[in-house]
């Protein structure tokens, strides 16, 4: 369950986190009284649940509360990737001196929470992810021990972060486990001229089964701006995140999966999407992935990533060998298998002999071929 910006930022707020004062408007011509609420001059925020805003058009200044209304009279009812524009929000603007990137996700292959941190956040975090990766801190936090002061210097230094960004990353951490997230961003979490440290941005993803304990957000799933694969994927319960590239993404382990998203934009194409099939790749949990991405009309290739654990690879195999009976395969799929059973696994899939399934021992050499593919078209 995906939260709208304004609403990850209610969030922050709750736990002590510096936000920008903002008003969310559904009308341009409520818009202008609001800016002048916020002093005139405010930026103005398209509030879909997709990333790419500013990208898109969907995020720009208004020098006053005439700016403000004209500016979201063009972006309500915008298209951004597929999501209408139907709120905006006006924030209060701040003068930046430094953008920072930091975020915490449920990788369920190690049991554990990921802290990732960068010192250049901003629009370009991806590019940045994907040419430098030594720029960006990837931190596991045990649960049992969750994000002390120490742990909160330790993922600040290590992502060359200022000390004074320590609290925030433990509160954000906060906001994870007491709000039932899977996901917790803020892009850019900013260093004002005058020292504070403020969320500009946030993206909270809370977890579908915790819905119960979170009434107070309402029924998202039925929300006309939702992607209609991301739809499809949650009611077959996959965590899945609809991206903008070529190359279909499945793996198990939210980190693993962050790892292969960056692995494949280095070898040159853009992931198609986001997929986490945790430690139980069934051969049902498998269909349904394969059946999601393959549905993608952007997807040219198909990059299975997975590191036996407590799943072993042999029954990954079996569950992609089974899924193919059920699923028709239409584009290339790569296959990288690791860890447990990792021979044993290669041999089903080679047995199978599927003509548009290809094996590839490592995972650079993998994506290396998915992007081939991917770009082949």
């Amino acid at each position: 369950m995906d939260l709208y910006e304004h609403e990850a930022r209610e969030l922050f707020a709750d736990h002590g986190i510096a936000v920008p004062e903002a008003e969310v408007v559904s009308l341009a011509k409520e818009a202008g009284p609001a800016a002048e609420r916020l002093g005139g001059r405010v930026v103005v925020k398209a509030q879909v649940k997709t990333g790419g805003r500013g990208k898109a058009g969907g995020v720009k200044f208004a020098a006053d509360a005439a700016a403000a209304q004209l500016t979201a009279r063009q972006i309500l009812g915008m298209d951004i990737k597929g999501h209408t524009v139907r709120k905006v929000m006006l924030a209060r603007p701040v003068d930046i001196e430094a953008e920072y990137y930091v975020s915490f996700v449920l990788d369920r292959a190690a049991g554990a929470f990921l802290a990732i941190a960068s010192a250049e956040g901003g629009m370009e975090i991806e590019e940045v992810a994907a040419t430098r990766p030594e720029a960006v801190a990837r931190i596991l936090v045990d649960p049992a021990e969750g994000v002390t002061p120490a742990k909160a210097a330790e993922i600040a230094e290590a992502a060359g972060l200022p000390a004074a960004t320590a609290p925030v990353i433990q509160a954000l951490y906060q906001v994870l486990v007491r709000e039932d997230a899977v996901l917790v961003e803020v892009n850019p979490l900013v260093r004002t001229t005058d020292g504070l440290i403020i969320a500009l941005d946030g993206k909270i993803t809370l977890d579908d089964n915790a819905r119960f304990r979170q009434a107070r957000w309402g029924d998202t799933e039925t929300d006309p701006g939702d992607d209609p694969l991301e739809v499809a994927a949650a009611a077959k319960g996959l965590n899945y995140v609809k991206l903008d590239g070529g190359v279909g993404v499945i793996g198990n382990g939210a980190g693993l999966v962050m790892s292969t998203l960056d692995v494949v934009a280095g070898c040159g194409a853009e992931p198609a999407n986001f997929l986490d099939i945790g430690g139980g790749a069934s051969a049902q949990v498998m269909a349904d992935g394969l059946s999601v991405i393959l549905s993608d009309p952007d997807v040219k290739s198909v990059f299975v990533n997975v590191f036996g654990g407590i799943t072993a690879c042999d029954a990954v195999a079996e569950g992609i060998v089974q899924a193919l009976e059920s699923v028709q395969l239409t584009k290339p799929l790569v296959v990288r298998l690791d860890g447990n059973s990792a021979a044993r696994g290669r041999e089903i899939l080679e047995d199978r002999a599927h003509p548009l399934v290809q094996q590839v021992t490592t995972m650079d050499g993998a994506a290396r071929q998915a992007a081939v593919l991917a770009n082949a078209g």
